[in-house]
């Protein structure tokens, strides 16, 4: 099985699973373009050791970038930079490390524990 996006407008409209031979034979008149999609790729590294496609997984409402031939998740937040290798959002603190959990807090651009 493959995975399928299709993308109008640069966006993530659709994804789909189908046999290669299904959608090689797939007709589809509506606009807009289908592109293959790794459900085992993040960061431009595939899970499984086999070859990265297009650094993330797509997922709807993404964006579709031609030129680095990536998807990408919209900006959770103002102040988070697009890594340019992985395609991924990078907050400007290191997530911490000592195994509790947390969220980002924006106004103060630092993480928090959550505590419930």
């Amino acid at each position: 099985m493959a995975h399928y996006a299709k993308i109008e407008n640069n966006m993530v409209t659709q994804v789909i699973v189908a046999e290669a031979e299904f959608f090689d034979t797939f007709v589809d008149e509506s606009p807009g373009e289908w592109l293959q999609t790794s459900y085992n790729t993040e960061g431009g590294v595939h899970s499984n050791g086999g070859t990265p496609l297009r650094k993330n997984y797509a997922g709807i409402g993404m964006t579709y970038d031609p030129v680095r031939d990536a998807f990408i998740a919209p900006q959770p937040y103002p102040s988070w930079v697009l890594d340019e290798y992985t395609c991924l959002w990078d907050s400007p603190i290191a997530y911490p490390t000592d195994d509790l959990m947390y969220s980002w807090d924006e106004e103060t651009l630092a993480w928090v524990e959550v505590t419930e």
